[in-house]
């Protein structure tokens, strides 16, 4: 029946003039921020401020592990999280990171969601979870092109990202690229197959999380 009954939240609309939007999103996307962006949840959740995960949908296995050990470590710190959560990998952080107790920012690559997710009705009635949307409501269907703009808006939203591994020559490479090139602290996990971040000027994620 809407989403007051289903959370007790209401859906806010963040237009570029609102105090609430945030200002990161004017200084990193510049006249490709979004004009309008949908929330749902405690906008306060934007001053935590959140640490952004990504991973390519194809990881090697041995980075999986390391990627759900990094994840418990974020979880057990209740450090704030920003992510589209989109590939299996950023699934499976995801479910560690809702079982913790931290902050934590949903961006899905669509409109908003109509009927919110089990898993994150706790997390929202909590004021620990905020679902945020930077598309039209019509926009349904997840495409490429949506999941690229919002990682962009992803990335412009957080602190510092972390990247668990970028396929080279893919769009998740590409945007490390491009966020190491706005100055923002980039990371990745010490492994072979994260050499292409490393050279273009990601730091080792143990500096970050102490590990």
């Amino acid at each position: 029946m809407g989403f007051l009954h289903q959370t007790g939240k209401s859906l806010l609309s963040l237009v570029s003039a609102d105090a609430r939007y945030p200002a990161a999103l004017r200084a990193f996307l510049g006249q490709t921020a979004p004009a309008v962006v949908s929330a749902l949840g405690d906008p306060a959740l934007f001053d935590s401020p959140p640490l952004a995960l990504f991973c390519s949908a194809r990881c090697p296995g041995s980075l999986i592990v390391q990627a759900t050990d990094l994840a418990h470590a974020l979880a057990d710190r209740g450090a704030a999280v920003i992510g589209g959560f989109h590939t299996p990998v950023e699934r499976a952080c995801l479910e560690i990171l809702l079982a913790g107790a931290g902050p934590l920012i949903v961006c899905p690559a669509r409109g908003m969601v109509k009927t919110i997710p089990a898993e994150f009705r706790q997390p929202l009635a909590a004021g620990r979870l905020l679902l945020l949307s930077p598309f039209a409501e019509s926009e349904r269907r997840v495409t490429a092109e949506l999941a690229a703009a919002r990682n962009r808006f992803v990335a412009a939203l957080a602190a510092r990202v972390i990247f668990i591994h970028a396929a080279p020559g893919g769009r998740t490479e590409a945007l490390a690229t491009e966020v190491i090139g706005w100055g923002k602290p980039v990371y990745t996990l010490a492994h072979p197959d994260n050499r292409n971040l490393v050279d273009g000027g990601a730091m080792d994620v143990c500096t970050l999380v102490g590990r």
